[in-house]
């Protein structure tokens, strides 16, 4: 396994916020707090484009190979053309739209914000608002799974049924007890999700499934003793490995990322650590390459503010 940075010949000037593999290729997308959207080809180490959407990226995701999606700090969400180079707007929250994502099975962007709204968005309509749902909350981070949304609010999860979108099916409080930092769901299940925790806690769970109760569990990635009780580094991403063998890496505001198997319960191995904090992880689809964003997140004092880094580590 070997580790290498990613050349800019002009650097990026701000906090990344977001990586993310495309469906198909080892072009990686970038989002980022200076206002622009990269897209790289780690292959031939080279910037494929760079796309500027006029306030911070909060959020990205691909559509496919040539189309992705942003969540912008004025509340945009935005639409890049990947092989014309454009950018349009879709829509708008009333507040810091926070997370955007794409469901192949709806066939429909979902993002949320700051206004405590869920939008859902169809981009082959004229008028791409499909429906608008309160959160009753701001939204921090989303995910999905099939035909389920996962929305965290705080401490708690909230699941929809993307065909019946009226009020959750099913609401509970996360094994962490602590406000959600981050959320993905689980390969090897149609009904699992992993979460991180602002103090560094990693919780597995299965609801709605027959052995939920013996596959759910919780653990601290990094654990220190902090005025008599646990407490670690923000969890800010979980990634899995394409497919089912259920290893996956956490990236934490200290600058660890760390390997571990969620069937075996175990810690697999440890890469150096990052100076920075860990902001974003990505894998790319046959997980043989992992992106690792090494930046300052606006969370803590203690973060260097110097241009952010992005490295590869080959399996």
């Amino acid at each position: 396994m070997s580790g290498a940075q990613l050349e800019f010949e002009n650097p990026i000037e701000d906090a990344i916020s977001k990586l993310k593999f495309s469906p198909e290729s080892n072009n990686l997308l970038i989002a980022s707090w200076d206002s622009y959207l990269r897209l790289y080809n780690v292959e031939n180490s080279s910037l494929i484009l760079k796309l500027n959407s006029g306030a911070a990226l909060l959020d990205c995701c691909f559509e496919n190979e040539s189309t992705s999606h942003s969540s912008d700090s004025d509340g945009f969400i935005q639409r890049y053309d990947l092989n014309a180079g454009t950018v349009d707007t879709i829509g708008r929250h009333d507040h810091i739209a926070t997370s955007v994502l794409y469901s192949h099975d709806k066939g429909e962007v979902i993002s949320t914000g700051l206004d405590e709204k869920i939008k859902f968005w169809d981009t082959r309509l004229g008028q791409s608002l499909v429906l608008s749902t309160d959160a009753g909350a701001s939204v921090r981070c989303i995910t999905v799974n099939g035909n389920n949304l996962v929305v965290c609010v705080d401490a708690s999860m909230h699941l929809y049924d993307l065909r019946s979108l009226d009020r959750p099916f099913q609401s509970y409080e996360s094994q962490v007890e602590v406000p959600i930092r981050c959320v993905t769901s689980v390969p090897f299940s149609t009904a699992g999700y992993a979460v991180g925790s602002v103090d560094g806690q990693v919780a597995l769970d299965f609801p709605n499934t027959a052995c939920s109760s013996e596959m759910k569990y919780t653990f601290r990635c990094h654990p220190k003793s902090m005025k008599g009780r646990l407490d670690g580094a923000c969890i800010n991403a979980i990634e899995f490995t394409p497919g089912g063998s259920g290893t996956f890496v956490t990236g934490d505001n200290e600058g660890y990322v760390i390997s571990w198997n969620a069937k075996s319960r175990r810690r697999l191995f440890e890469l150096p650590r990052y100076s920075n904090s860990v902001a974003s992880l990505a894998f790319n689809h046959t997980g043989e390459l992992l992106a690792v964003a090494s930046s300052h997140t606006y969370q803590e004092a203690k973060e260097k503010e110097e241009p952010p880094e992005v490295f590869i580590h080959k399996f």
